[in-house]
């Protein structure tokens, strides 16, 4: 038993958007029950793009009755059936939210045309209701109101049942009992992805990545992804975007994050709110001022000179300087830090407070030091001179082989950034036994 739906609705998306009008045409699967269809008054106003579209305007819906009053035979036609319908996710998520603000819970299975046009007729160039339906010989009238498009359905729906030798229809109502997925994505595209980790790209129909994801299972995070169909505009909007999901395995997780945060910061995806942020990275670096003083400076990172220390936040640096005088009791006017010295004020000899600054750039130097991570068999992850480098698999693990040229020929280097360095100190502080220290 089924019901074939189409609406036209005020905008594109169902969380702040109302449906202007509802078709719904009842089948046994062999042919027509029975057909409803009405205008319907959404309360807002309707988009002028929307009302070009369809024809429908507001002086059209002003004395319709509004959703509320057909909530309950609309309910009632609906429960009992799968809720088929071309796009299956967007009429669904309207009719679901709007039957729900009246107190129904509509819970049916879906089936989603497109999706079944595909497997059925897969070589066909589109597979909006306009192409599938010119290509296949359906004849459409009124096209872009609920009851021409929802008629037309009807007829694609028999067609795609007398042409379904392999069960597909059956097949797809369970696997998609509590299933959205995109419109445009191939079911055999979520049986092929593998139960591993690794991270995940979800593209546009222009091949474009549009969101970047890591997991511990690949194919379960996916389908995560469409286990629901929240009615906001981002939500509608992410589904018609997805096309194609391809995957790059990681031995671990740890990989995998790593991996996830660099694509981001390469890719800049649209659907990936965060890691997105600017870096502003500063340094402390030293100079020689002109009465001989060694002395220690906050400025933004420069690419062409050696900082003796790196923080992705001025605060931080500020800290460490201040850490450094306290620690090593140096005067804080000579690191910047107090100007309220009088230029008369006793300074300690220049020599005195060289030395110090020496050794505490020597200290900062023993803290790069490099070295690599042991992750799962023969794959690691190499820090050099205290600085995430990249990772991969090394082939051999003879200690004769294991020095740093060797190394970063078998590994894929990759970028740093803030997220790469933090999660690197917290790995390395909770195992620290996976350190491999190289000379």
């Amino acid at each position: 038993m089924f019901a074939i739906v189409d609406i036209e609705t005020t905008g594109d998306h169902a969380g702040a958007n109302g449906i202007t009008e509802i078709a719904i045409v009842l089948h046994d699967g062999k042919k027509i029950e029975g057909k409803f269809s009405t205008l319907v008054n959404p309360g807002i106003p309707i988009q002028k793009y929307v009302q070009s579209l369809t024809g429908i305007t507001d002086e059209m819906v002003a004395t319709a009755p509004p959703f509320n009053s057909l909530a309950e035979n609309i309910f009632n036609l609906l429960k009992d059936r799968v809720f088929v319908a071309h796009n299956v996710n967007f009429d669904y998520s309207f009719v679901k939210k709007q039957l729900a603000h009246e107190g129904y819970n509509l819970t049916t299975h879906k089936l989603c045309t497109i999706r079944l046009t595909k497997k059925i007729f897969p070589n066909l160039p589109k597979y909006g209701l306009g192409t599938v339906c010119r290509e296949l010989n359906i004849q459409v009238n009124d096209r872009h109101r609920a009851a021409g498009d929802a008629l037309a359905t009807s007829l694609l729906f028999e067609l795609l049942l007398a042409n379904d030798k392999s069960g597909e229809l059956d097949k797809m109502v369970k696997k998609n009992a509590n299933r959205y997925l995109p419109p445009h994505v191939n079911e055999s595209i979520l049986d092929e992805l593998p139960q591993t980790s690794g991270i995940y790209y979800f593209h546009n129909k222009a091949g474009k990545v549009v969101y970047v994801g890591k997991a511990k299972n690949i194919r379960k995070r996916v389908v995560s992804h469409f286990s629901n169909n929240k009615p906001s505009k981002q939500k509608q909007d992410f589904m018609r975007e997805i096309h194609d999901i391809t995957f790059k395995d990681c031995p671990t997780e740890l990989m995998a994050a790593l991996l996830e945060s660099i694509e981001i910061k390469r890719l800049w995806p649209a659907f990936n709110k965060s890691q997105k942020h600017y870096e502003h990275q500063y340094a402390i670096y030293t100079f020689e001022d002109r009465n001989g003083y060694l002395r220690f400076g906050i400025d933004k990172k420069k690419k062409f000179l050696q900082p003796i220390a790196s923080f992705s936040l001025f605060a931080h640096a500020h800290s460490t300087l201040w850490q450094w005088v306290k620690t090593y009791n140096l005067h804080p006017s000579l690191c910047f830090l107090d100007r309220t010295t009088s230029a008369n004020e006793d300074l300690p000899s220049v020599t005195f407070h060289n030395e110090l600054v020496q050794q505490i750039i020597a200290d900062a130097q023993k803290e790069l030091k490099t070295f690599l991570i042991k992750e799962a068999y023969n794959t690691y992850i190499l820090v050099e001179n205290g600085k995430f480098y990249g990772m991969g698999t090394i082939e051999t693990e003879a200690k004769e082989a294991l020095n740093t040229h060797f190394i970063k020929e078998q590994l894929t280097p990759y970028p740093e950034n803030d997220v790469v360095r933090s999660m690197l100190k917290a790995h390395i502080a909770e195992y620290p036994n996976k350190l491999i220290y190289l000379e």
